[in-house]
């Protein structure tokens, strides 16, 4: 695998504590909408014990011009780096890795259940879905606290317009904490909160995204609805 270099165009804040990255897309770089790449600071001015390489979920899509990842800011050297780095600084890309990817069988519906930063490599997903006008069946669940909290949250309720294929099911579970408006779902994703939307629980393929605990629960919850674990995909971001 070919180690790239690539440099820093912008950043912004997408969501409480969360910022979006955006890169140069290198030369002859492609990949498969929802893999991953690690990313390596060269010669930062700061380092700790947790070293300057980071793995992130390419949240842009591949018929997007430039590489975006997203990421809780913790404070930590990497992330104080990132934070402050001047636009133009350059940065190693080892990519990309993983399969965390659509299935191909476009009669089986895609069910993706994500928590917190775990929509990252949804947005990708989601987006390119709309680009190749896939007819796959695609729900997106996706928990937070609040809409404040939550990555992308316009964007994947506004993709919905470009794919009549895709929906959108954001729930929330700290609404007594939030300033804004909110009409869709509320409380943690459940069996019910599932059968409500998308029917037979059987038939999709499932893909779970979001801190460990999360995923563990949704896992169970599936289960105990006759989902066979071969139907079940995972990807844990833990830590961020």
């Amino acid at each position: 695998m070919p180690i790239y270099k690539t440099r820093l165009q912008r950043r912004e804040e997408i969501a409480g504590g969360t910022m979006a990255f955006h890169l140069e897309k290198p030369g002859g770089f492609a990949f498969k909408a929802g893999q991953f790449g690690d990313f390596t600071l060269i010669n930062p001015v700061e380092t700790d014990a947790e070293g300057n390489t980071r793995g992130f979920s390419l949240a842009s899509a591949p018929c997007e011009g430039d590489l975006m990842f997203a990421t809780r800011m913790r404070d930590t050297a990497f992330k104080r780096v990132l934070k402050t780095m001047a636009t133009g600084t350059e940065v190693s890309l080892d990519a990309p890795y993983g399969s965390f990817t659509l299935h191909n069988n476009s009669r089986i519906p895609a069910v993706f259940l994500t928590g917190g930063i775990g929509v990252t490599p949804v947005r990708s997903i989601v987006l390119q879905a709309a680009q190749d006008s896939l007819p796959h069946k695609i729900f997106l669940f996706d928990s937070n606290r609040r809409p404040e909290d939550a990555a992308f949250l316009d964007e994947l309720i506004e993709a919905q317009e470009k794919n009549p294929n895709y929906t959108f099911v954001g729930t929330m579970t700290e609404m007594e904490k939030s300033d804004r408006k909110w009409d869709g779902e509320t409380g943690y994703i459940t069996k019910a909160m599932l059968e409500k939307h998308v029917g037979d629980l059987k038939l999709p393929i499932y893909y779970l995204a979001g801190p460990a605990l999360m995923v563990t629960a949704m896992r169970k919850t599936l289960n105990s609805a006759g989902v066979d674990d071969d139907n079940i995909r995972t990807e844990e971001f833990s830590g961020y």
